[in-house]
């Protein structure tokens, strides 16, 4: 999957079948970010669609997180002071 643009965020939006059924933005949106999955050529909205349930909140999941505009945060507990703080985890790979 790469980052979305913001043309990958607005264009779904005129597609006919989100303005009927709001909810198909996300298969949309996903067909246009996801760039590999599995040993598939391409991905389409149809793909996208015979996701099963799990597989797709992954993927939405994964899309958030990668496309947040601030760095997650972990509530943490000191355990010497017992002082609570929030940290953004490492991430993985180092980077």
């Amino acid at each position: 999957m790469r980052l979305a643009t913001a043309a990958d965020e607005i264009l779904p939006l005129k597609d006919p079948r989100v303005q009927s059924n709001p909810a198909y933005l996300v298969v949309i949106l996903l067909a246009r970010v996801v760039s590999q999955l599995g040993t598939l050529d391409s991905i389409n909205p149809k793909v996208i669609e015979g996701l099963y349930a799990a597989d797709l909140a992954y993927l939405q999941d994964f899309y958030n997180r990668i496309n947040a505009s601030e760095s997650p945060k972990v509530q943490v507990t000191c355990p010497q002071c017992g002082y609570r703080h929030a940290v953004e985890p490492e991430q993985a790979g180092g980077l």
